[in-house]
């Protein structure tokens, strides 16, 4: 049967990589009656990434484009043709006041001779005890348990708490998997006494970049191919799930028969009209970071061929920052600028000032020197995103808030996927995401099932009152099977000249 014979309404709320996923292989597969609407004036989500008037390209944050699938790998080969890059990983750690190659636990021996021998001891003395792995609840307790106090309390606990702006001891351990180095220790010593780097470590040591208009420009062909179904400037304000019925701020209201949703889980469910109690209380268990991109583009070549540094101390306020201008030289004016890119989060656990972060970024850079004095006399331009959704933090309450929400959504036809979607850090990477819209649509279309996504069936529960059966059912069915991500993922993305 042709698919247009299905009658089927199908509606992507967000045009970022999993709604751009899901649109381009619904019309891949020659499937009609569908439309993608996009609260944005353009596509690409957390993905996106903006120019100014000086001519630096800034990314929203540090992307990296690696890939776990053949299809994903295809796609970009298609969307990019001969323009990217590829690139050798050189990320660093600075502390001490000295750069420690990336993974920090493999190079403690670029530390000062006690504090190598410090972390040392501290990882053979967690050695002596390998229950206390299996027995670690939180992702605290697990970093204490395999690297030992003295590696946890100069790096792992002040770096995490940089980057996700929530206690680690709020946060799981089951979404590690390839994220983490696991320390071993034979490794560690062999890289310590023979005084050798050990940077080869993860999935993304050799990465991708498209070569003109930044990771922006992974996304923005997509549109030649989804431009007929194509919809921006479109705002949801309210979603009848009982009606099937999407209500937007224009006045316009849109029927549907499936519903992909990638805006922020909590904000979905803050808009459906007919939600029980135990589903809107389940949000208070979806935790989120925010966070301040902040660019400086320096009128002097670059100075540096790292692709990215760590930062755990307080020197700096941010935790990461990346030499997006050693990705394309086409990202910056000419080859005698160089634009650094920040990121530092922020929370209520972690509360950053916005008036202040640019000039509190550039004393960082000194601090941990990134510039030169006289660099100060040197910047061409600076720039400033404010990301109110940056990271889907994984707490020790998200799955049971998962186990609430997706089995009432998917029971009426409200598939929510995607870096906030979805809300697992652990499939948030460019390529999951895109993944999890295409793997949608073949759920749909072609009744194969979803394999990025997969829904947290160990704490799935039995909803409270007999008239939202069909939610549990469907989320058991489904359970054999097993960042703006999307345009409603970042609320306030405002770019501003400081």
């Amino acid at each position: 049967m042709p698919y247009d014979e299905l009658e089927k309404k199908i509606v992507i709320l967000g045009a970022g990589p999993t709604g751009l996923g899901a649109a381009y292989r619904l019309q891949e597969l020659g499937y009609r009656n569908w439309v993608i609407y996009e609260r944005n004036p353009y596509v690409g989500g957390l993905a996106t990434s903006f120019s100014d008037s000086a001519g630096f390209t800034y990314d929203i944050g540090g992307h990296v484009m690696f890939s776990h699938y053949k299809y994903f790998d295809d796609l970009v080969d298609k969307l990019l043709g001969d323009n990217y890059t590829e690139i050798m990983r050189e990320a660093w750690v600075w502390m001490m006041d000295r750069f420690v190659p990336y993974p920090f636990q493999n190079n403690v021996g670029y530390l000062p001779r006690e504090v190598a021998l410090e972390c040392i001891l501290g990882l053979i003395d967690a050695q002596k005890t390998p229950e206390r792995v299996r027995e670690a609840q939180t992702f605290g307790d697990l970093i204490d348990a395999q690297f030992g106090e003295a590696i946890s309390r100069y790096f792992m606990k002040p770096y995490n708490f940089k980057v996700w702006a929530h206690p680690v001891d709020h946060m799981s351990r089951d979404w590690l998997g390839e994220r983490v180095a696991i320390p071993d220790l034979e490794r560690i010593l062999r890289n310590t006494i023979l005084e050798q780097p050990d940077k080869g470590w993860g999935p993304n040591n050799k990465f991708k970049y498209p070569l003109y208009g930044g990771t922006g420009g992974l996304y923005t062909p997509f549109v030649k191919y989804i431009h007929d179904h194509l919809e921006l400037n479109k705002t949801v304000i309210s979603i009848n799930e009982d009606e099937q019925a999407v209500y937007f701020s224009d006045g316009e209201m849109v029927e549907y028969d499936l519903l992909l949703s990638t805006m922020p889980l909590d904000l979905l469910v803050g808009r459906l009209h007919h939600a029980p109690d135990q589903v809107r209380t389940a949000v208070e268990g979806l935790h989120h970071s925010s966070g301040y991109i902040v660019g400086v583009g320096i009128a002097r070549p670059t100075p540096s061929e790292k692709c990215w540094l760590y930062f755990p101390e307080t020197s700096s306020p941010f935790y990461r920052v990346t030499y997006l201008s050693n990705y394309s030289p086409h990202l910056v004016p000419d080859p005698d600028h160089f634009l650094l890119l920040t990121e530092t989060s922020y929370s209520p656990h972690k509360p950053e000032d916005k008036n202040t972060i640019v000039d509190r970024v550039i004393e960082g850079m000194l601090n941990t020197k990134l510039i030169e004095p006289a660099d100060l006399d040197r910047i061409a331009s600076t720039y400033m995103i404010d990301v109110d959704y940056s990271y889907p933090v994984p707490t020790v309450d998200r799955n049971k808030a998962l186990g609430q929400i997706q089995p009432y959504l998917m029971g009426r036809n409200i598939f929510s996927r995607g870096r906030f979607g979805g809300w697992k850090y652990e499939i948030g990477n460019m390529d999951h995401s895109v993944m999890q819209g295409v793997e949608l649509v073949n759920h749909w279309l072609l009744n194969e099932p979803e394999v990025t996504w997969t829904p947290s069936a160990e704490n799935a529960p039995i909803l409270l009152d007999s008239t939202h059966t069909r939610a549990n059912d469907t989320y058991r069915a489904r359970s054999g099977h097993g960042k703006v991500l999307a345009g409603e993922v970042v609320r306030s993305t405002n770019g501003t000249h400081a």
